[in-house]
Formats: C-alpha cells, structure tokens, sequence
C-alpha cells in the first residue's frame, strides 16, 4: 500500500495540506476530485518524489510513471522512439519490440510508429503518452488530468483504450480529475477533497463491474451524491 502520513506542504504562505493522511490501494485505481488549487496534483507530487513534504511520510513505489495533462513527448524522436527510451537499458531489444508493439495497438497508434510529434493531433500524440506510460510498466502510475484537452469523441475512445490496457497489467493508478463521470467510469476508489486546506471529505470505495460503469441510473445516483458533497 502507498500512503501519505501526516504530511504537511505549504507554498510560502499558502497551507496546502496539513496533516494529510491517505492509503492508496495496491492493483486498484484511485480517483482524486476536489476544487482547483486544493491540493490534488500536490498529492501526485509527492507520490512521484518530485517535491518534499514540509513534514510527515510518504510511502510510493521505486518506479513510478506519470502521465501528464499535456503529451511532454520529445520533438525530434519517432512516435517509436519515444516510447522505447524508456525502455532503454532495462529491457532486452526483442521484449522492447514486443512491449512497443503491444501498447501501440492498444492504443490505436500502430499506423504512427514512424511519426514524429509534429506530424500527430493532439488526440494521437495524448495516445502515445498513455502507452509509453504503459511501456515503461512502473508498479504506480500516477494521471494528471490526461484527458482533459481532448475533444469528447476522442477523450471517450482514450479513456476505454486506457482502462483496456490497464486490464491487461493493473497497477496501481492515482488520478486527478475534475470530471466525476471519468472518476466513477475508471476507479475503485474516489477520494472528495475540500478546498485548502485540504481534507478528504469522503472516501467512496466501487465495487462495479464494466457494466455497471455503464448503466446510466445506477451513475447518476452516484454522480449527484458526489456533486452534492463537492457543493457542501
């Protein structure tokens, strides 16, 4: 299990969290909703290491991947060699071979290999993202808002490739979203901050099945208890 214990973070002045506490499940998806600026991608933060908490323990994984709400691929290499340099002095040439193609066609981008990123939408470059996070095969997965520029189309396809994918091999994923319908489509649990100084308003653990992730009454109740707490 991951978790934040006691942490404390402030930006000059400004209390983010204090005395924050949260366990993440191993092998589950996560969910993280709450107002802008209340401290959500803090909480990524730290979990990558990527900051330090002013006080308290943070338990994560050794490897960690992270997907970002913007593609951050590296302009002059190939779709293939942006996702494969990740793989680059762990894994053996013919199982990078086989990783890459098999994240290319979960992804639907098998026909961009040869791509660079200027040549791609923003839908396909946001899919190259999402499988070199994949190919990298980090025990936690930590998603910033991925989907958020897509267009609705697009975001829907993503979104049901990635929890495919995430099938296939699940770690453990920690998303931010701001999106209840994306929250309670993906996870198994869904964290409600307040606004700053954060706290978790309410931990709601789902127990749904792909099915049930698509039966609109039995999300629609779910969905407005969640609005009404985020309103409260």
């Amino acid at each position: 299990m991951y978790k934040l214990d006691n942490v404390s973070k402030s930006y000059n002045s400004l209390n983010v969290l204090k005395n924050f506490s949260v366990d993440i499940p191993e092998g589950k998806i996560t969910a993280i909703l709450g107002p802008s600026g209340c401290g959500k991608t803090t909480i990524l933060n730290l979990f990558a290491k990527l900051i330090n908490p002013d006080q308290g323990q943070v338990d994560t994984a050794t490897k960690i991947s992270y997907l970002f709400q913007e593609p951050r691929l590296i302009p002059w290499l190939s779709v293939k060699d942006n996702i494969t340099l990740v793989l680059k002095d762990q894994i053996q040439p013919v199982q990078r071979d086989n990783i890459l193609n098999r994240v290319a066609k979960a992804t639907a981008i098998s026909a961009y290999l040869n791509y660079y990123p200027h040549q791609l939408s923003g839908g396909i470059k946001q899919r190259v993202a999402t499988a070199r996070a994949f190919a990298y095969q980090a025990p936690l997965l930590l998603m910033d808002e991925p989907f958020k520029s897509l267009d609705l189309k697009t975001r829907f396809k993503l979104i049901n490739d990635f929890y495919d994918l995430w099938q296939q091999e699940p770690n453990t994923v920690i998303m931010v979203t701001h999106d209840i319908k994306e929250a309670l489509y993906l996870a198994d649990q869904v964290l409600i901050l307040s606004d700053k100084t954060s706290v978790i308003v309410e931990q709601l653990n789902l127990d749904l099945s792909k099915e049930e992730r698509n039966d609109n009454e039995i999300l629609q109740t779910i969905e407005e208890r969640i609005f009404k707490l985020m309103l409260s």
